[in-house]
């Protein structure tokens, strides 16, 4: 049974734009000594805090660590978490001035300000109309990549494959998901058929629909490109994609000609 570990971010010792691996520094419930978990997301920073889900394992190099299969993060509640989250240059506008002054001046509230009230963030000394700009469309990034996130893994797609997605379809991960969760097997690299399928399932494609016929075949087609084939027979190629359908493997048999 896979353990859990939350908390808050103390420190993003390392993070990867492209694959959303990360190194964090946690404090965590229950843990004297910050943690050390190591997973993906496409965006972390300090003050958030942390769900995660995982094993606790031991690296020869850098010691006990949390290895986490699902990391969440979410904005953080006070107002010293709140500073710390927006000191970390998240939101682009804000540093560790203006983070101090606008907790300052809202407390744990200014996210709820930002988002609902962003005119009042002139309130404060030295935010003009350019600098609020950029931190109303900073927010509104932020939002976008938690939506996708929040969308990916409750539809049973783990962290780092949900990354993977979203930096593949960028804003429009959701729409191109539903329209066509099959994509993914072509698109997104460590997603094959049986992966796609499942989040189809979950999403409510009919398993007797026409687009998963059509994406067995073309998964089968490649599979037997592969494998050096350059032509096949239809028979053949109809039993293996059944038993794609039926077991989650292509046991292609070739059948002979006549």
């Amino acid at each position: 049974m896979a353990d859990t570990l939350s908390g808050t971010v103390e420190r993003v010792t390392f993070h990867n734009e492209e694959s959303g691996f990360c190194v964090l520094r946690v404090k965590a419930k229950g843990l004297r000594e910050l943690a050390t978990v190591v997973g993906h997301a496409p965006s972390v920073n300090a003050g958030e805090f942390l769900d995660a889900t995982g094993d606790w394992i031991v690296d020869r190099e850098h010691g006990r660590q949390f290895k986490a299969e699902q990391l969440r993060v979410a904005a953080p509640s006070t107002p010293e978490g709140v500073e710390k989250y927006l000191s970390s240059g998240v939101i682009k506008g804000i540093g560790p001035h203006f983070a101090a002054k606008l907790v300052a001046a809202f407390g744990e509230k200014v996210f709820d300000v930002i988002e609902s009230e962003p005119k009042r963030l002139r309130e404060v000394p030295g935010i003009g109309p350019t600098r609020l700009e950029r931190i109303r469309a900073g927010w509104a990034d932020q939002r976008e990549i938690r939506k996708i996130m929040v969308f990916l893994t409750s539809h049973g797609v783990g962290t780092a494959r949900a990354v993977r997605i979203y930096k593949t379809y960028g804003a429009n991960a959701i729409d191109k998901v539903r329209a066509n969760p099959y994509q993914l097997a072509h698109d997104i690299h460590g997603i094959g058929f049986q992966t796609a399928d499942q989040i189809a399932k979950r999403l409510g494609v009919d398993p007797q629909s026409e687009i998963r016929a059509q994406a067995g075949l073309a998964w089968v087609l490649q599979d037997l490109s592969t494998q050096g084939h350059c032509a096949f027979p239809v028979s053949a190629l109809l039993s293996a994609a059944g038993d794609l359908f039926t077991s989650g493997q292509p046991r292609a048999r070739e059948l002979p000609l006549s």
